[in-house]
């Protein structure tokens, strides 16, 4: 599995603090919506060249522990 914190960054002064990939201006949230759009994983690196198949694992493994995270303190 991807550790994401080796992709994933998150700095106040960029996009509004969310979540990016590698410093850069794409978000977790970019990547997400693409792929939640019917983008493949492969039209994305082909569109975005900057990015890596493990970038687009590590956003997947973040939002999965986001969410993970939101379900263990919602309340029953």
């Amino acid at each position: 599995m991807t550790d994401d914190q080796n992709h994933i960054t998150i700095e106040p002064g960029k996009r509004g603090g969310k979540p990016c990939i590698r410093s850069m201006r794409i978000t977790v949230y970019d990547v997400l919506e693409w792929l939640a759009s019917g983008m493949s994983e492969t039209e994305i690196l082909e569109d975005y060249p900057e990015l890596t198949q493990d970038d687009i694992r590590a956003c997947l493994a973040f939002a999965a522990d986001r969410e993970h995270r939101l379900s263990t303190i919602a309340p029953a």
